[in-house]
Order: structure tokens, then C-alpha cells, then sequence
């Protein structure tokens, strides 16, 4: 808690600093802005111009806070703020970084051991049809990701739809946002469901049994919008010879990965709850679990996995992607652009200015967003901070990349889940947004039952 405060005294050094010298006003902020905007640009096209999403972020990211620096070296400004500030930063994207790789590598661990092929071969032998394998995905999306977190489900549930049908686009692209929307939804109504709610209880913005009152508006807005999606799901069966298609064998130990990887998120939870730790460091403890596991797996003689070879598999460039977006957004809140979001509080009133959190956490990323609103810390109510943590977390899903869980199935279906493909359907979300919002209204507003 004293290493937090100081933390956070340095981060309030570096935005008063920055404030003082006005770099939003400045060439650096309109330069660095427009940086942004046409990263942004082709992020958002990355299957027009075939430029992978974490180049054009990477740069960004890495680039503006290059000009800052060159800034501060031309007018003569004291760097120190800007150091602390980039500390600060590096502490919050290594705990996203090392969070995603671990939980990227048990999923490779996971695949290779042949769990998933299993799990498909269940779901595809009973012959369910692509509508019912579409409802079942999104509700294991829903109820996993509050006990696991959403992106981590959002990847082993993409990687289960990919593997039932490799070529349907019609089943795979409305699947595949229905597990982004579900697990984002689902991760909304749990204190450690998601990034953005884990910060908010973190921050002592409501008590742990406060943010399960959230569970009707984001299960309501997530059967809206499946229900509507469920529309585009075509008829039929995913294609299974029982002849031809032998039942998969997991290999040895793949049920003991799996035990493991629900263990490393217990850990993670527990160590933050408890110790204070950050999320990261229970899951780099998972994977030395699983690399002593692996170990095990040789002594005994069984078919063991080498962990190096499956982390290699890991989508590295998704893992680029938030360092890069995360670097792009400290640089604007930096430059000061974020303070922008205290005065639209003062200006519109919370609610309004809450529902309009969940559409800018779909452009930028609800991670930065969350923490820019806990930082400036505008006055409100129990209602109103856990209608800002659901809208930053349902939000999320309004756009492909808008979230973890988005980054991570476009990731994971390369081509297939895309920005594009994912805006014709977006309306959908949009109005599952709406409900979930109106939900929130009639229960906490009108009713008070919270």
C-alpha cells in the first residue's frame, strides 16, 4: 500500500507538470494526437491494408512519447515527471503482458495436449446444430469469465469455435462476437470478471457483494444482443462422421493443465486479494507450476510437453498490441487530453457522461479509460461507480478491438474475426448496450436495490 501511494504521488507530480507546460495546447499534443488518429486509422483497416494491428500501435505508442521526450530536451523542462510517468506506465502494461502470456500459454499448453479437440469432438457428436452450438458458447462465455476473466475465456471459447468449424464464416463471425459480448458481460457483474471491475473494487469503489447486483443488467443486455445475433446463425450441423472421426485422446497430463490453469487464476485472485499483489504475479507463478508440472510429466515417464515450444505459438503480436495501444493512451494522458473526461462529468452530469464512457472505452481501450476516470475521481455515488465499471466493461464490446477479450479473438481467428466483420453485426451490441443500461436504471435508480 506505501509503494501504491507513491505510485500514485509520482503519477500526480507528472500530470500537474504536464498540465503547467499545457503540452495538449502544444505542437508535441497535436502532433502526438494526430499520431494516434492515424495509427487508430489503420488498426481499424488492418484487414484493408493487411498491416498487422500491432505495428501501427507499437509505433505509436513508442513514437509519441519519443516527441514528448524531444520536447522536453528543446524547451529545457526538468524530464523527471516524464521519467515517473514512464515508470508508472511500465508497471501497468508488464501486469496486463505477463497476465496474457501466462494465460496464452496454458491455452497453447492446452491445445497441444489435445483438450480442446476433445472438448469440440463432445460438443459436434451430439449433434447439436450451429444455433445450439452458438447459445452453448456464449453461456460458458458468460459464467466462466467471472471466474476465470474474460479474456482468458473469450480465447479458450474462440479457440473451441474455430475447431468445430474452420470454414463457416456465416457461424464463426456472429460466434465469435457472441463470446466477446458474453465475456465481457459476464466479467462486468465480478469484482476480478475483469480488468476495469478489479480496478474499481481495488479502488474501494464498492465492496465486493456490490458489484453482483450488476448481474441482471449485464445477463439482460447480453440475451438481447445474442438473441438478435442468433438471427445470422445459419441452420444445419457442423460437419461429423462418427465412422471417420475418432474420438480425440488427450494426452497425458492435459486434464492436469487444465486443473492448473483454473489454479493459477485462484492464485492470481487470491495473492491480489490478500497480499496485495498484482494480478501478474499469482499467474508467473501458475506457469512455474506448469513448467515443474512438465518436469514431473518426464520423471514418471508419461508424454510430457515442453513449455517453451507452446509459448512460442503465442500470438505475440496481439501481446505487442497492448503495449503499443497502452503506450498511445499514456501519452495522451500525459498531454493531458484525458482530463477532458472530468470535465464531461462536470458538464453532462454522471449518468450521462457514464454512458458515455462505455463508447469511448470502445475506441480507446476500458483499461486506460477505468483508470483515467479512478484518477481524476469525480464525485458520485455507489449507483453511479457501478454503472461506469458494467458501461467500461460492456462498452468494451461496442468495437473488435474496444476490449481484451476483442484483441484477443481477433488474435486467435486471424482473418476471420475482424474490425470489419465485426461492425456489420455491431448494431446488435448496441442495443444490448441500451438495455443493460436500462436495466441499471430501473433497478438502482428506481427501485434502489442494491
Amino acid at each position: 500500500m506505501e509503494h501504491s501511494s507513491v505510485v500514485d504521488t509520482a503519477v500526480a507530480v507528472a500530470s500537474h507538470a504536464a498540465s503547467d507546460v499545457n503540452l495538449a495546447t502544444t505542437w508535441v499534443g497535436w502532433l502526438s494526437l494526430a499520431v494516434f488518429v492515424i495509427a487508430y486509422y489503420f488498426i481499424a483497416t488492418e484487414d484493408k491494408y493487411e498491416v498487422n494491428k500491432a505495428k501501427p500501435a507499437l509505433f505509436a505508442g513508442t513514437f509519441m512519447f519519443m516527441l514528448i521526450g524531444i520536447y522536453y530536451a528543446i524547451n529545457g523542462l526538468n524530464p523527471d515527471p516524464l521519467h515517473d510517468e514512464l515508470e508508472h506506465l511500465i508497471l501497468e502494461i508488464a501486469e496486463i503482458f505477463f497476465f496474457l502470456l501466462v494465460a496464452m500459454t496454458y491455452i497453447e499448453t492446452l491445445i497441444e495436449r489435445g483438450v480442446f479437440d476433445l472438448m469440440k469432438y463432445k460438443l459436434v457428436s451430439k449433434g447439436y446444430t450451429y444455433k445450439k452450438l452458438f447459445w452453448l458458447t456464449g453461456l460458458l462465455a458468460f459464467f466462466i469469465s467471472p471466474v476465470a476473466d474474460n479474456l482468458t475465456t473469450a480465447l479458450i471459447l474462440s479457440t473451441v469455435l474455430f475447431t468445430i468449424d474452420k470454414k463457416n464464416l456465416a457461424f464463426l463471425v456472429p460466434g465469435a462476437i457472441n463470446i466477446v459480448v458474453a465475456a465481457n458481460a459476464g466479467g462486468a457483474w465480478s469484482p476480478f470478471g475483469d480488468i476495469t471491475t478489479l480496478m474499481a473494487w481495488t479502488a474501494n469503489k464498492g465492496e465486493f457483494i456490490d458489484f453482483l447486483f450488476l448481474f441482471p443488467a449485464s445477463i439482460l443486455g447480453w440475451l438481447v444482443t445474442a438473441f438478435l445475433l442468433s438471427k445470422s446463425v445459419p441452420s444445419g450441423q457442423p460437419p461429423f462422421d462418427a465412422k471417420s472421426e475418432e474420438k480425440p485422446k488427450v494426452l497425458d497430463g492435459g486434464m492436469g493443465v487444465a486443473y492448473l490453469g483454473v489454479t493459477t487464476i485462484i492464485l492470481a485472485v487470491l495473492g491480489h486479494q490478500f497480499f496485495h499483489f498484482p494480478a501478474m504475479w499469482g499467474m508467473m507463478f501458475g506457469m512455474a507450476i506448469l513448467k515443474l508440472y512438465s518436469i514431473f510429466l518426464t520423471k514418471s515417464g508419461a508424454s510430457s510437453f515442453n513449455i517453451y515450444v507452446n509459448m512460442q505459438k503465442v500470438e505475440n503480436d496481439t501481446l505487442l498490441f497492448f503495449f503499443g495501444i497502452l503506450s498511445a493512451v499514456g501519452a495522451l494522458h500525459y498531454l493531458g487530453f484525458l482530463e477532458y473526461i472530468h470535465d464531461m462529468y462536470s458538464l453532462v452530469g454522471p449518468t450521462m457522461a457514464n454512458v458515455g464512457v462505455g463508447f469511448l472505452s470502445a475506441i480507446v481501450d476500458n483499461v486506460p479509460v477505468m483508470s483515467a476516470i479512478l484518477k481524476s475521481s469525480p464525485t458520485m455515488d455507489l449507483s453511479q461507480w457501478m454503472l461506469v465499471t458494467m458501461t467500461a466493461g460492456v462498452g468494451g464490446s461496442l468495437i473488435s478491438f474496444g476490449s481484451a477479450a476483442g484483441v484477443g479473438v481477433m488474435g486467435r481467428l486471424h482473418g476471420i474475426y475482424t474490425f470489419s466483420s465485426h461492425m456489420k453485426h455491431a448494431w446488435t451490441i448496441l442495443v444490448g448496450y441500451i438495455v443493460s443500461i436500462a436495466i441499471w436504471y430501473f433497478q438502482f435508480e428506481i427501485l434502489g436495490l442494491y
